[in-house]
């Protein structure tokens, strides 16, 4: 009983024990739910699946019962027979992971290499002799390698074309691919029913759905509408009508892309093979036939295709000079291919072949997304980049045939960069145009798209919109980033070249008697300085302020306030735009009976991939908010995009010009007239200046309150800056030297130098590196399960700069980590250089022994840790056997008991 002299009762069943069934208290619980029997916690933890308490999160302790007959050693019997029967369920594990493996990363891309060389290379032999390539034994890694590659495309080409098919499926195809009544009678009334107008309609400006709405224009309500579709389709009978309706209901229900969707209970074990059983063999069997299929309709066909094209046409010579001759030769057969449905769907629909041309059609619509995407996500990058790279040639002093030569000696790697540095661009050019919206009064930017509007789709967008609304967008993107580039690079650099003769070109190249290391440098850069730049939220925050107070201003000079910023009253006698007219700037207003639409150019939807075409588009879901007009107004706007052009011309003409010359001073302190990589040096001005911005906007807020408040700030952030100098020093400068010090002499040491030379260790570059481990430790750490370092780094995030607790850090963090590194570095040169010498040996012997000491040592441990890992599991097959032949039961601790325990384990140790 309790103080209050109640019974005590089970916490789940409510009930009192019994000598059958005692009450225990397992865990830190009081009160009521104090006790509980063994059976009803049992039942809990199975329905909850947990082994802890749920309040105290006091994991519960059960101790086992084993049969009276149990000896007190097990004998050697039952150990062998436990330890084969393990073994023998290992070795068969063993022997069915490594035929799930062969199958799936040899058999699978082996087939998929060599049936695509054997596809690829154009001659009747290499067919004949696939059965034996296929058992071919020669160059099996780098077939292995490129199959990886090959199936990797085939997969993704099925799970896009999947996708897609959900596309059309849920958002429907485009106009003229609908088969339901009223959209036909929509497109029928304006087009006189001819179908392949409807598709030549649908095409070349049909583009959004329901744009063209014939029964809004006439003002006619729906049912008399359905009226008419009624009289017209039944006017041969009374049957005809629903005749007619049957037939395009069915034709709107067949679908000839609907595949059944079998196995939906299939797991990636089952489908891989780890769940223990072989019907992933049929699964091999069916992603081989996949990729032999894929491999010869999206790659086979369109080659050949493009290749009798081009030939026909005799510019094979051409792209065969461009080092790219696979891709564009695939592409224009996909062109070509595309061309023929578009020609073979008008003949269907001529000859009223509906089924077939609705295949047609769908193909056609999955021809001109792929390409649209190659277009968007890959040539529009590339232009991009190739243009920031010409536009800045004269800012490193060279020349255009510079990059032709580094283009014809690597010319994957070439374009690969230069994609990368476009698609960089265009993300931060992205980034740009989202920040602006969020000063700018909703509206002005209506002919640049807003890609975080949620009802914004580019799949959809591509599916429905014609190919020529595609082609003037991109043109369209090409000449805005293009002419940005002109104005923020080119045009900065001549004027730089002009004042400041002696500023440019930048150094960009490093010799290699450099006195610091141009990896130690980027490696440097990369994980240190960029991210921790790049990481603070103010830099954002300021920039939004800059973009305001400009446009503040501006806005006051040009009196457009309520154009740009749209937070003045309107007066009467103003003249406004409102939502329903539009600005200046459009030409086709919508209809007068239309609601009101947001001020936009004609056509809504935006091709997909690169972030421009996210953009380029008008709307969004914030609308258009209505404006006062000032007189002249088209000068002030044009006066509008001159100062915006000025002063983007001045910011980029700072940012590339101060960062350098402030990086350049202060590197000139530290490492005389070397050379430095540019990169850096305008890393280190983007420091300062950002640390200078920052401390000047404390000052600015701290001095209206008071010398008291400042020299509180300061005392507090002088100590803040003292600890983190010292937890810098600790875990910036030291941690990493000491790691990449001893992967240095672990591992590029003994494979790099040879015994009869003698390594140079380089500080600064072995520093580097370690920061580079660290971090990939921290990672793997953080992601890892629970130990102490895990525990303690997780403390330190939890806890932030401003709580920093200094020697909780030092004790549990920086001391045990340093210790550990500092006693793996020392103990084996101290045995190295004090105790072997002691043994007698020549020379060679004692070189030898402080070269392979190390490594010798970590395989030491590494065997170690093994040994005492198997030993171990030996304790638990130990156990497992025992627990299998004798136990009987298990009993619930009580948490008085376990207290017990281990205070007596305490003193048994101490």
């Amino acid at each position: 009983m309790d103080d209050t002299g109640q019974p005590d009762i089970c916490r789940v069943c409510r009930c009192e024990g019994t000598p059958d069934k005692a009450l225990y208290h397992p865990c830190v619980c009081t009160g009521s739910i104090k006790f509980i029997h063994q059976d009803c916690l049992l039942q809990w933890l199975t329905y909850s699946r947990k082994e802890y308490c749920e309040l105290c999160k006091h994991r519960f302790a059960f101790t086992p019962i084993y049969s009276p007959d149990m000896p007190k050693r097990l004998p050697i019997k039952d150990i062998c027979s436990g330890l084969v029967t393990s073994m023998a369920r290992a070795v068969r594990y063993w022997f069915h992971y490594t035929l799930v493996a062969f199958a799936w990363l040899g058999v699978v891309p082996l087939t998929a290499c060599r049936i695509y060389r054997c596809l690829f290379t154009g001659s009747v032999s290499s067919l004949l002799t696939l059965p034996l390539d296929m058992l071919s034994t020669e160059n099996l890694a780098s077939d292995c390698f490129q199959g990886c590659f090959v199936v990797t495309c085939t997969l993704c080409a099925f799970i896009s074309l999947v996708w897609l098919r959900e596309q059309i499926l849920h958002g429907g195809g485009p106009d003229w691919l609908e088969q339901d009544n009223q959209q036909a009678n929509q497109q029928r009334n304006f087009l006189d029913g001819n179908p392949v107008n409807n598709f030549i309609g649908g095409i070349a400006g049909g583009g959004n759905r329901g744009q063209v709405n014939q029964n809004d224009q006439n003002n006619q309500p729906a049912n008399e509408v359905e009226e008419e579709i009624e009289g017209e389709e039944g006017a041969d009978g009374n049957d005809g009508g629903n005749n007619e309706n049957n037939a395009a209901q069915d034709d709107i229900n067949w679908n000839p892309i609907e595949w059944d969707r079998a196995a939906e209970e299939l797991t990636w074990e089952r489908l891989l093979g780890l769940d223990g059983s072989l019907v992933f063999l049929e699964h091999v069997f069916w992603v081989v036939s996949l990729n032999t299929l894929f491999i010869l309709v999206f790659a086979f066909c369109p080659y050949h295709i493009g290749h009798f094209t081009l030939v026909g046409c005799k510019i094979d010579d051409i792209v065969t000079a461009s080092h790219f001759e696979g891709l564009l030769t695939t592409i224009s057969g996909y062109v070509v291919i595309g061309i023929a449905l578009l020609i073979l769907y008008l003949l269907c629909s001529l000859a009223k072949l509906k089924k077939f041309r609705r295949v047609l059609g769908l193909c056609y619509v999955v021809v001109k997304v792929k390409l649209l995407v190659v277009v968007e996500i890959g040539f529009f990058p590339l232009i991009c980049g190739w243009w920031l790279d010409i536009c800045s040639l004269s800012m490193f002093d060279a020349m255009l045939k510079d990059r032709k030569t580094s283009f014809h000696m690597a010319p994957g790697t070439s374009m690969f960069i230069h994609w990368l540095v476009g698609m960089v661009y265009v993300f931060y050019f992205a980034s740009f145009i989202l920040l602006l919206r969020e000063v700018l009064r909703p509206g002005v930017l209506w002919f640049l798209r807003n890609h975080n509007d949620p009802e914004f789709n580019p799949i959809q967008e591509m599916i429905h919109l014609p190919v020529y609304r595609h082609v003037r967008r991109f043109i369209a993107s090409v000449i805005i980033f293009g002419s940005t580039v002109l104005l923020m690079l080119w045009l900065p650099i001549r004027v730089i070249r002009k004042l400041f003769v002696t500023f440019l070109p930048y150094h960009v190249m490093l010799s290699s008697d450099a006195p610091v290391s141009e990896l130690s440098l980027e490696l440097l850069l990369l994980q240190v300085v960029l991210p921790a730049l790049l990481e603070q939220g103010h830099t954002r925050l300021w920039m939004k302020s800059m973009v305001r107070a400009w446009t503040v201003g501006v806005a006051w000079l040009l009196n457009l306030r309520s154009y740009l910023i749209g937070d003045v009253t309107i007066e009467d006698g103003d003249e406004v735009i409102h939502g329903d007219q539009p600005p200046p700037q459009q030409a086709n207003p919508p209809p007068n009976n239309a609601a009101p639409q947001p001020a936009q150019p004609q056509g809504d939807g935006e091709g997909l991939g690169a972030a421009h075409q996210a953009m380029l588009q008008g709307g969004g879901p914030t609308g258009f908010q209505p404006y006062k007009r000032p007189n002249f107004f088209a000068v002030r706007v044009i006066m509008l995009v001159v100062l915006m052009c000025i002063t983007l011309f001045a910011a980029s003409l700072m940012s590339l010009t101060l960062p350098v010359f402030i990086g350049r001073r202060l590197m000139s302190v530290w490492m005389g007239e070397a050379k430095i990589h540019e990169l850096y040096t305008a890393a280190c001005g983007l420091y300062v200046c950002w640390l200078s911005l920052r401390i000047s906007l404390f000052l600015y807020n701290w001095i209206p309150q008071g010398w008291t408040v400042i020299v509180n700030k300061l005392r507090h952030w002088s100590i803040l800056a003292v600890k983190s100098i010292v937890i810098a020093v600790m875990l910036i400068g030291a941690v990493p030297l000491l790691l990449g010090l001893l992967f240095e002499l672990v591992v590029v040491a003994p494979l790099r130098v040879p015994l009869d030379q003698s390594p140079v260790f380089f500080p600064w570059q072995d520093w580097a590196l370690g920061v580079l481990h660290a971090k990939i430790i921290c990672a793997v750490t953080m992601m890892g399960p629970q130990w102490w370092l895990k525990r303690v780094m997780e403390q330190v995030y939890n806890d932030g700069l401003r709580n920093m607790n200094l020697m909780y850090i030092l004790r549990h963090l920086c001391l045990p980590v340093v210790m550990t590194l500092g006693m793996a570095l020392a103990v084996p040169y101290v045995l190295s250089k004090s105790v072997v010498p002691l043994f007698d040996m020549d020379e060679a012997t004692l070189i030898l022994v402080e070269r392979r000491i190390y490594p010798y040592l970590l395989s030491c441990i590494v065997i170690i840790s093994v040994c005492t890992f198997q030993l171990r599991q030996f304790k638990r097959l130990y156990n497992h056997i025992k627990d299998d032949k004798y136990l009987v039961g298990q009993r619930l601790v009580n948490y008085e008991h376990i207290n017990i325990q281990r205070q007596q384990s305490q003193e048994e140790i101490s």
